[in-house]
C-alpha cells in the first residue's frame, strides 16, 4: 500500500495540478491513497518551516509530497515537489498529466475558496463550544456603552455564534467596569456566554479572537499636537506586543474612534508585525457622516446613498470621493425598480454647496471629531466587524484603512483608507475600479500628513508642518466643474478640499 500525503498553498498552480494526478491514481490503483492538506497563503511558509524542522528535511515551494511509512515505524520519506511527483507517477505507473496553466489557476482559486469556506466552517462549530473572545479597550468610553448591546444583539458575529467579552481598561477605571459588565449581563442575551473585566496587563488579550481598540484619552495634560501624537506611542507598543504575545493567531484588530485611526493602526502594526495583515483602520464613521450631508440636501435618507469613498487620513486630511456615488429610491421624475440607482453628482445643481459648504463641513466633522459620539462609534466599528465575519453587501464599495502595497499610487508602509470589498472572512482592495485616479496634489497633501504624523509620534521629526500647496489660490478652490444631468459624468471629480 502506498500513502501518500500532498501538501500545499491553497491558491497554489502546481498543487491543483499534483491534486487532480493524484486523485487519478487514487480513483484507478487501489493500492495508492493520498492525503491532501492545504494552508491559507498567509500562513504556509511558516507551516512548511515547521514542518521541515520537525523532519530535518530542505524543501521550499508548494507543493511539498511525502510517502508515509507508519505502518514500518519510521517517519515520513520526503518525495519532493510537483516534478518529484509527476516523475514518480510516471515511473512507477505510467501516468503523466496534460493540464493546460489556465485550468490550473481556475482549480487553484477553486481551492483556496474551498479551503477559506472549510475554515470558516470550522471557526463556526469550534464557537459552539468554545465562545469568541472579544476585548474592548478603553472599555470605560461611552463608544463602549453603545457597542456592547450590538455584539450582544446576534447580528455581528451570528446567531450561531457565542461571545465572551473583556472590558479592558487602567485600574481606575474598574469599578465603572464592574457595572459595565454587570449591566451586560441583565441584557439576558442567549449570545453572551460570559463577561469579564481585565485591569491586570499582564494578562490583557489572552486567547483574544477580536481586539477593538477604542479612543484612549492620554494621561496628564498635552499642550501640542507633537505631545499628543507621541503619546500614542507607548500605548501600541504595549498593545501590539500583548496581542502578538497572547492573542488567537488569527485574532482580527480594529482600530476605531475619532483620533489619530490611522497612526494608531500603523503603530499596532509596527509593533505586532506577526499579525498586521489582521488590523485594521474603521473608515465607516466618515463615510456615515459624508452620506447624511448628502442625504440632507438630497432630501433623502443616508442608507440610500451608497459607494462613497473615503480616501486617506480617517480622522484627518481626507478626501471624501463622491465619482462613484449613487443614489436608490430617489423621489424624482425618473423611477425604477429598488435595485435602479443614479449618480449623486448628476443630482446636485448647486455647485457652491458641493465644491465648499459640504466640504467645510466634512472637514470639520473628520478633523474635530464633532458628532461622532458613542453611538456613531460604535456602528461603524460594529458593522466594519460584522462585513469581516460575514462580507459586505454585493457590489457595493466600502472604504477601511489598510496597510498600502502601492495600490492607487499610494506609497507602501502606509496606513491609507481606500476602496474595498470585504469576501471570504477576508479583505480585498478594489484596485479595478475605473476613473477614480487621484491628482498628484491631492495624494501629496494626504501622504504627507500621514508620513509626519508617524515620524513625529516615534520622534524622528520635531515639528509637525501641516502641507500648503504650492499654488495657494488652487488650494483654496481645488475643484472641478460638477456634472450636469447627464447620469454619465458620474465620474466626474468633485472637491478634494476636504
Amino acid at each position: 500500500m502506498a500513502k501518500f500525503v500532498l501538501a500545499g498553498r491553497a491558491d497554489c498552480p502546481f498543487y491543483a495540478k499534483a491534486e487532480v494526478l493524484a486523485d487519478y491514481l487514487q480513483k484507478n490503483l487501489p493500492d495508492f491513497q493520498i492525503f491532501k492538506i492545504t494552508q491559507h497563503p498567509h500562513v504556509w511558509e511558516e507551516w512548511l518551516k515547521d514542518l521541515c524542522e520537525k523532519n530535518k528535511w530542505n524543501h521550499e515551494d508548494s507543493p511539498i509530497i511525502w510517502r508515509e511509512l507508519l505502518d514500518r515505524g519510521g517517519k515520513g520519506l520526503l518525495l519532493g515537489g510537483y516534478n518529484e511527483f509527476l516523475e514518480h507517477a510516471q515511473l512507477y505507473y505510467g501516468v503523466t498529466s496534460s493540464m493546460t496553466t489556465e485550468l490550473m489557476k481556475v482549480i487553484a482559486q477553486e481551492n483556496l475558496g474551498s479551503h477559506i469556506e472549510k475554515e470558516l466552517e470550522k471557526e463556526a462549530l469550534k464557537s459552539l463550544i468554545d465562545p469568541l473572545q472579544v476585548w474592548i479597550t478603553s472599555a470605560s468610553a461611552p463608544a463602549c456603552y453603545n457597542l456592547i448591546p450590538i455584539l450582544t444583539s446576534g447580528e455581528v458575529f451570528g446567531t450561531r455564534t457565542e461571545i465572551s467579552i473583556t472590558l479592558f481598561d487602567n485600574k481606575q477605571a474598574e469599578e465603572h467596569l464592574n457595572i459595565l459588565a454587570m449591566e451586560t449581563w441583565d441584557l439576558v442575551s442567549p449570545f453572551l456566554r460570559s463577561v469579564s473585566v481585565c485591569t491586570r496587563v499582564e494578562e490583557a488579550f489572552l486567547q483574544a479572537h477580536v481586539v477593538i481598540i477604542l479612543d484612549h484619552p492620554t494621561d496628564g495634560e498635552v499642550y501640542t499636537l507633537e505631545d499628543c501624537l507621541r503619546s500614542r506611542v507607548p500605548m501600541c507598543r504595549l498593545y501590539g506586543y500583548l496581542i502578538q504575545k497572547n492573542a488567537h493567531d488569527s485574532v482580527r484588530v480594529l482600530v476605531g474612534g475619532k483620533t489619530f485611526v490611522n497612526l494608531k493602526a500603523a503603530l499596532l502594526m509596527r509593533y505586532a508585525p506577526n499579525i498586521a495583515h489582521n488590523i485594521i483602520a474603521v473608515a465607516l464613521g466618515v463615510e456615515g457622516e459624508a452620506k447624511a450631508a448628502l442625504a440632507r440636501k438630497l432630501k433623502t435618507t443616508p442608507s440610500c446613498i451608497k459607494d462613497v469613498i473615503i480616501w486617506g487620513n480617517i480622522s484627518g486630511n481626507s478626501y471624501v470621493d463622491l465619482r462613484k456615488a449613487k443614489i436608490y429610491r430617489y423621489e424624482s421624475a425618473i423611477w425604477g425598480p429598488p435595485h435602479f440607482s443614479r449618480p449623486v453628482l448628476s443630482l446636485i445643481f448647486d455647485s457652491e454647496w458641493v465644491n465648499k459648504d459640504f466640504v467645510s463641513t466634512i472637514k470639520l466633522l473628520s478633523t474635530t471629531g464633532k458628532q461622532f459620539g458613542g453611538i456613531l462609534a460604535a456602528h461603524s466599528i460594529a458593522t466594519t466587524l460584522k462585513y469581516w465575519y460575514h462580507g459586505s453587501p454585493p457590489e457595493e464599495i466600502v472604504s477601511l484603512g489598510v496597510l498600502s502595497e502601492g495600490q492607487f499610487g499610494i506609497p507602501e508602509g502606509l496606513v491609507f483608507s481606500m476602496p474595498v470589498k470585504f469576501e471570504n472572512g477576508t479583505w480585498v482592495v478594489l484596485t479595478d475600479l475605473e476613473d477614480i485616479e487621484i491628482s498628484e496634489e491631492i495624494m501629496t497633501r494626504m501622504t504627507s500628513d500621514l508620513i509626519q504624523e508617524k515620524l513625529v509620534a516615534l520622534g524622528d521629526l520635531i515639528h509637525f508642518q501641516p502641507y500648503q500647496s504650492e499654488n495657494r489660490s488652487a488650494e483654496m478652490d481645488e475643484k472641478t466643474t460638477l456634472p450636469t444631468t447627464n447620469d454619465n459624468q458620474e465620474n466626474r471629480r468633485v472637491s478634494d478640499g476636504i
